[in-house]
């Protein structure tokens, strides 16, 4: 019991400290109010796509996913039903218009990227099986998420004065940062899977082995995503802002934390994914509001504050719900 809560805790806690670390900076003065903006922006046009080209580049082989096409179609499936029904209970639930792409993504939207793959590792204790699963996840699940975000966020919001057109989301998915960054790594990707091989079995040509100096680039800003981000997430937090947007705060914590991976891991169950697949389910389903959920926000014009509160505090609350989740799929067998 304790060693599932101490598991927990270690993979949560990291990002907290981070968070608190960029308020620190704020509060003491070290950089003015305009530095944790531009910090967000950085995050956004650069740092994160390197950080999901990286990901996704780093899937083994292109013929795993479909070798397990089946996890695959189930995570798209519920993410989408997710998306659908958060849509139509809060364009009707919530009033302001800047807040419910933001809430949207709550419902859906995990911090699959970032602690996901780590999580499944420290779950899986020690079988590489999962981990690589946890990967092949990511190829399918990151790239659904900030579409739907994308959309999330154009649905509601006016472009002056008129409501986004379909044509205008299109041409925001495809020049999305984040969307980049996917979508390169997957064509990187199916070109290295028609690369011949040596008589070794390996590839004759691959970036990691023949251009190191660019994979190191890569990684270098892929590594350096989750720490900016949170610090400038940390940095642009208000405390001032929680009683004015504590039941969004609530709905969305309840939603992010509790309601997905209650539905989502109980279908998994039922299904009859195994102990190989839980470790990814667990991850996809039961992390956090996404960090990128915030710059991306405030790029596109809705409310990043309430966006960061979120992050913050379905944060801190999967400390606890992953805690209970993982004890329980530990003591009933599944994991």
């Amino acid at each position: 019991m304790f060693s599932n809560l101490f598991f927990t805790l270690n993979a949560v806690m990291p990002i907290v400290l981070v968070i608190a670390t960029g308020y620190f900076l704020k509060s003491i003065h070290l950089f003015d109010e305009n530095f944790f903006p531009l910090l967000n922006k950085l995050c956004f046009r650069c740092c994160l796509p390197s950080l999901l080209f990286f990901n996704v580049y780093n899937v083994e082989n292109l013929s795993e996913v479909a070798h397990y096409w089946k996890i695959c179609i189930f995570a798209i499936v519920s993410i989408l039903v997710f998306f659908i029904l958060a849509v139509l209970v809060i364009r009707i639930s919530v009033s302001d218009d800047r807040q419910k792409g933001v809430m949207i993504q709550a419902a859906y939207r995990s911090n699959y990227a970032i602690i996901g793959i780590s999580l499944a590792m420290s779950i899986s204790s020690g079988d590489s099986r999962p981990v690589a699963l946890a990967s092949i996840l990511s190829s399918v699940s990151i790239p659904l998420f900030n579409v739907l975000a994308i959309i999330a966020l154009s649905l509601f919001v006016s472009e002056n004065g008129k409501k986004v057109s379909v044509i205008s989301i299109i041409r925001k998915i495809f020049t999305n940062p984040l969307i980049l960054g996917v979508l390169t790594g997957i064509v990187f990707l199916v070109i290295r899977h028609f690369i011949p091989e040596n008589e070794n079995g390996t590839k004759i040509f691959t970036i990691k082995q023949n251009l190191p100096f660019v994979y190191k680039t890569v990684s270098m800003l892929a590594v350096s995503a989750s720490p900016i981000a949170l610090i400038a997430l940390g940095g642009n937090f208000k405390f001032s802002a929680v009683s004015r947007l504590k039941y969004k705060i609530i709905a969305g914590v309840l939603a992010r934390t509790v309601l997905c991976p209650l539905v989502c891991l109980t279908a998994a169950y039922k299904i009859g994914f195994s102990s190989l697949e839980f470790p990814a389910l667990i991850a996809l389903y039961g992390t956090p509001l996404a960090v990128s959920t915030v710059p991306m926000t405030a790029e596109m014009g809705s409310d990043s504050e309430l966006a960061g509160q979120l992050v913050v505090w379905t944060t801190l609350a999967s400390a606890f719900t992953l805690f209970v989740i993982i004890f329980i799929c530990r003591q009933t067998g599944i994991l």
